[in-house]
């Protein structure tokens, strides 16, 4: 579990090094974006890989019998979740389990609640299904000290706009990030439990996407949306996957829980259907592997993602312009992204979103994902991915220090 090594991720076809390109239009970049660690995974999948390899034949697959009690007792063990294993389902990617539930709940033309800034995906796959993305921007905080303080959240739903939204009609459903991606907020009962009952009331279903569920920061813990009153079961299609948690996101292990049987029941009839809950033998031995064995690995993971909080926030607490903070990150309560407030850093120099982008990228030569990207209130933000070596962190943070210092003398 040596964290602080350096691994050079080119040319294995990840994107995150190989796609600098198509994505940046550089390759000379230091990849602090897409949500991905640089991190080995847990040496018990990598056996548990190994010995699927070894034997020599990649034939047609079942799942294996323990795949779905894994799943099931981990939610019980992690997340205090008690789930019938009928309610789980395989299913290859969490975006593509949210198209595949658009695409069947829903029909062109229909509403779909969103919360920005968030997770790209939630507007772009509605879009392109012909979906319209209604939006109910979060409401930013701006008593919260972000790094400095854990008290109260850095953003807070906006019931009074969602009610409004709601009783307008047209809108079946809503996307939840919980936690929320880029803001690293773990959503409390009382939010969850008010978001549950103005959907109920108004027929909304929640896709709750809680991949991010299992890496809890600094002794916080993950409350699932469907576990929080009776109504979130009833309206609640949840997601979730070992992939962040142990590295693993290039083998593609998901899946979906759904309490309620009348949502449940026709949606993975339909999904089976289409031979959309089949999994490769590779996704269910990794899953398998990591759940049974890697939380070692994973509490050692969760430190050092910790310690690269703090060393983000002592670092950036040194670029000061008059007696003001000018890159203020919002401290994650959950997984590795970090949410980058350079609105004072705007105001300093004088920079939109576009310029702010620049400095970033062509000019520290830095890899961040923009804050535009996660729509309405993303302006003047950027997101920051820590799921890498000290080291390599903060030879990037002393470039854009270096490049910030030549701008404001």
């Amino acid at each position: 579990m040596n964290f602080d090594k350096i691994i050079n991720r080119k040319g294995t076809n990840s994107i995150k090094a190989d796609g600098l390109l198509k994505h940046f239009g550089r390759e000379d970049l230091v990849p602090l974006w897409i949500a991905d660690m640089d991190f080995e995974s847990p040496v018990c999948v990598k056996k548990a890989l190994a010995e699927v390899v070894d034997c020599g034949v990649y034939g047609y697959n079942i799942i294996p019998k323990e795949y779905f009690p894994t799943i099931k007792w981990w939610l019980k063990k992690e997340q205090n979740w008690e789930v019938e294993q009928d309610w789980i389902i395989f299913i290859p990617g969490i975006v593509k389990g949210i198209g595949y539930a658009i695409n069947h709940f829903t029909v062109e033309g229909d509403g779909i609640i969103i919360q920005p800034p968030v997770y790209p995906p939630f507007r772009n796959v509605p879009e392109l299904n012909g979906r319209k993305v209604v939006y109910n921007p979060l409401i930013k905080n701006e008593e919260y000290t972000c790094g400095n303080s854990v008290e109260g959240l850095p953003y807070n739903m906006d019931f009074q706009g969602l009610e409004k939204i709601a009783s307008e009609g047209g809108c079946k459903m809503l996307i939840l990030s919980n936690p929320h991606n880029p803001g690293g907020i773990a959503w409390d009962k009382e939010t969850l439990c008010r978001l549950a009952s103005i959907c109920h009331k108004y027929g909304i279903i929640v896709i709750s996407d809680e991949i991010h569920a299992d890496m809890p920061l600094f002794g916080g813990s993950h409350i699932p949306f469907a576990t929080v009153s009776s109504e979130a079961a009833e309206i609640s299609i949840t997601f979730g996957a070992p992939s962040k948690t142990f590295n693993i996101a290039g083998i593609v292990s998901s899946y979906a829980v759904v309490p309620n049987a009348q949502l449940r029941e026709p949606f993975y009839k339909w999904l089976g259907a289409n031979e959309m809950n089949s999994p490769t033998i590779f996704a269910t031995t990794a899953a398998i592997a990591a759940y049974r064995h890697g939380d070692e690995w994973r509490r050692e993971m969760l430190k050092y993602i910790e310690n690269n909080v703090l060393f983000t926030e002592k670092f950036f607490s040194t670029i000061i312009s008059d007696g003001k903070q000018l890159i203020i990150p919002i401290r994650p309560q959950s997984s590795f992204l970090v949410w980058l407030d350079c609105r004072e850093l705007c105001r300093k120099l004088g920079y939109g979103q576009p310029e702010l982008v620049d400095l970033f990228v062509n000019k520290a030569g830095l890899a961040l994902n923009g804050g535009g990207a996660f729509g309405p209130g993303g302006e003047g933000f950027m997101r920051l991915n820590i799921g890498s070596s000290q080291k390599l962190l903060e030879e990037a943070y002393n470039r854009l220090k270096e490049q910030i210092s030549i701008r404001i003398k």
